[in-house]
């Protein structure tokens, strides 16, 4: 089989690239080992964060820090046994977490961020998933003063980039969720975001619409990528699909294939988990809400609440440890009333990071026909669209709606 494009991995990403390839009029063939949309882009917390300005960074506050050592902070957990081999990416994540990182993360992500919303509406107008994406933001709710106080020093910033975050009351917060209990000391309402019912679904429906405009979608083990004469050739078990480019957007699988290739990026993963909960009595959100100092996000979904735990730096394919269900599940509780768990076991996930916490998107360094849409950590849902956009319009040839410049691989190296 030939095409143009060769796209491998078909979470949001993948399929956006490939949409977008598409829609330039080339011929495409996405090819993942399972359906689009089941991996990585099914189990996030369904946030499409315009206002996400600031990164999740590494805490620099002593305090802070030992809490994340000693495990008494849900949002964070870790392995022992993977440290040693994550030291030296973890000391540059803390590097690139100073005040003047942020501020520059802030800079650089802003040119994607901006795109974020308008970018999902084009591929969900024609692809008929509008239906998924619902307005209203998200709430941030916070058990202290101390907690409030820091997301209000965010405030300044965001306002520069025209987001409209708002302090309001916990009667306020309850008229708009009414099912919350007050057990929090005040909110944040960040109204920019939308967010949706089910990121799988919007993934799917992207595929589908993929198909609509003549793309090939093909099931099979995409982690074998090999050049060839004039291009490049993915291996599967039935035979090969030969291309003149290939995009590699397979999350955190992208190692597997770039050092086959002699291409080495500091990449890492942060695990996370979901589990699904029937609502007790009848009650609902319209919105996902941010538990900040509880470690956790409650969101609706089709498949019922789902809490989404923080991160957990761990080596991609070690066992599950989902102890972070286990103490944030008895928080979620004390805020909203959930029912029993839907589902036997936790779902894991991992979220590919390099650690400037921005996404490589463009060409690969010394590898003519081969392009990167990899490592966008906690915001691979938010930026797929704006990412295949941005792939698409500097393979085709065309003028980038934004500097690619950023998040060249080039700068990693």
């Amino acid at each position: 089989m030939k095409s143009d494009t060769i796209v491998l991995g078909a979470g949001i990403v993948g399929t956006s690239v490939a949409v977008n390839l598409a829609l330039s009029g080339a011929k495409v063939t996405l090819i993942d080992r399972r359906g689009p949309g089941e991996e990585t882009s099914y189990g996030n917390a369904g946030l499409v964060e315009r206002a996400s300005i600031y990164p999740v960074a590494f805490p620099h506050e002593l305090k802070a820090i030992i809490d994340v050592v000693l495990k008494r902070n849900p949002a964070a957990n870790y392995h022992w046994s993977a440290l040693p081999g994550l030291a030296r990416w973890l000391y540059a994540y803390w590097r690139a977490s100073s005040s003047e990182g942020v501020l520059s993360y802030a800079r650089t992500i802003e040119k994607l961020l901006a795109f974020s919303l308008s970018e999902h509406e084009r591929l969900a107008g024609p692809a008929g998933a509008l239906h998924y994406f619902r307005e209203g933001g998200w709430l941030k709710v916070y058990r202290s003063e101390a907690g409030l106080a820091r997301e209000r020093s965010e405030f300044p910033l965001a306002r520069n980039y025209g987001l409209t975050p708002r302090e309001i009351t916990v009667d306020e917060a309850l008229t708009l969720e009414p099912n919350l209990r007050p057990i929090f000391h005040g909110a944040v309402l960040w109204s920019d975001p939308q967010s949706v019912s089910s990121p799988g679904g919007v993934t799917k429906a992207y595929a589908d619409y993929f198909r609509k405009l003549g793309g090939t979608i093909v099931q099979a083990d995409a982690r074998a990528l090999a050049p060839i004469p004039g291009g490049w050739r993915a291996v599967t078990e039935d035979g090969g699909v030969d291309g003149a480019n290939a995009v590699v957007a397979l999350g955190p699988w992208a190692p597997d294939v770039l050092r086959s290739l002699g291409l080495r990026l500091p990449f890492a993963v942060k695990r996370g988990y979901h589990m699904h909960y029937a609502p007790a009595g009848g009650a609902g959100l319209s919105r996902p809400v941010l538990d900040e100092e509880g470690g956790y996000v409650i969101t609706p979904m089709e498949q019922g609440i789902r809490l989404t735990t923080g991160v957990e730096f761990a080596r991609r394919d070690a066992h599950k440890t989902p102890v972070q269900l286990d103490w944030t599940e008895p928080l979620a509780r004390e805020l909203f009333p959930l029912g029993p768990r839907l589902e036997a076991e936790p779902w894991m996930g991992c979220r590919p990071a390099f650690p400037d916490m921005l996404p490589v998107i463009g060409p690969a360094p010394g590898r003519p026909g081969l392009w990167l849409a990899i490592g966008h950590q906690h915001l691979g849902f938010t930026l797929g669209p704006a990412t295949g956009r941005l792939i698409a319009e500097m393979m085709s040839g065309a003028t980038p709606f934004t500097d690619p410049a950023p998040f060249s691989a080039a700068r990693l190296r």
